[in-house]
């Protein structure tokens, strides 16, 4: 005797509401994936402009703030030789923070022709962005000196080291570690590595000079010999 197989209905309203809840979901994951970075702020720069940053960065078109990695970000913003740190956050009103940390260019090599920042890295003129008011470094300065050059450097007051426009290697048999500063304001002054920092009194000093030019000695006994 045969079977009765029986029909099973299908429930019509369950299946449209499973499907319209299903849909609903897609169009809001993709409503909030798709929703724009609302505002980037970058903090701590004084000679890069925002547009370098956001372009190298990756975020200039400011992408989808879910989608958007802050390790990322940072990984690519490391490569340029103009910055040193960098920490990208995000905050929940869709912003985005980029705090950076700026290599600074303490001197112009011209025996290399290159830019070279506190960090001992460098890169060539020709491919430098900016017109730095750096001292030229007019000679070579021996290897096992050049480290310590810069280092001496970095710790020049920025309002000081715009006054200096050029620096010889000005070595003597009793000193090695001997500089030569031409200033702006037409004086020169010789210096040690050791006693570098002096020169961040340079603007005290040479109001002691009444208007008087010639060579400041501050490598050894901290005279003054008028030129004229």
């Amino acid at each position: 005797m045969a079977r009765k197989v029986k029909k099973r209905k299908i429930k019509i309203l369950p299946l449209l509401i499973l499907i319209i809840v299903i849909l609903g979901i897609v169009l809001a994951c993709k409503f909030f994936l798709d929703r724009p970075i609302s505002n980037i702020v970058v903090k701590n720069t004084t000679y890069l402009k925002d547009d370098y940053v956001l372009e190298l960065g990756g975020v200039i078109d400011y992408p989808s703030f879910l989608l958007t990695n802050s390790s990322k970000v940072e990984k690519k913003l490391k490569k340029s030789p103009y910055i040193n740190k960098v920490n990208v956050r995000r905050k929940l009103n869709r912003s985005l923070i980029i705090d950076i940390d700026e290599n600074k260019p303490v001197i112009y090599d011209v025996y290399s022709k290159n830019v070279v920042f506190n960090n001992n890295t460098s890169i060539n003129m020709d491919d430098c962005l900016y017109n730095f008011n750096i001292p030229r470094l007019n000679n070579y300065v021996p290897k096992n000196k050049y480290k310590r050059f810069i280092t001496a450097l970095d710790k020049v007051k920025g309002n000081v080291l715009i006054k200096i426009s050029d620096i010889e290697y000005s070595s003597t048999p009793l000193d090695d570690e001997r500089f030569k500063l031409y200033m702006d304001d037409g004086n020169m002054v010789f210096v040690t590595l050791t006693k570098f920092s002096k020169i961040n009194y340079y603007d005290n000093i040479v109001v002691q000079l009444e208007g008087h030019k010639g060579i400041l000695y501050l490598d050894n006994g901290n005279h003054f010999e008028i030129k004229e």
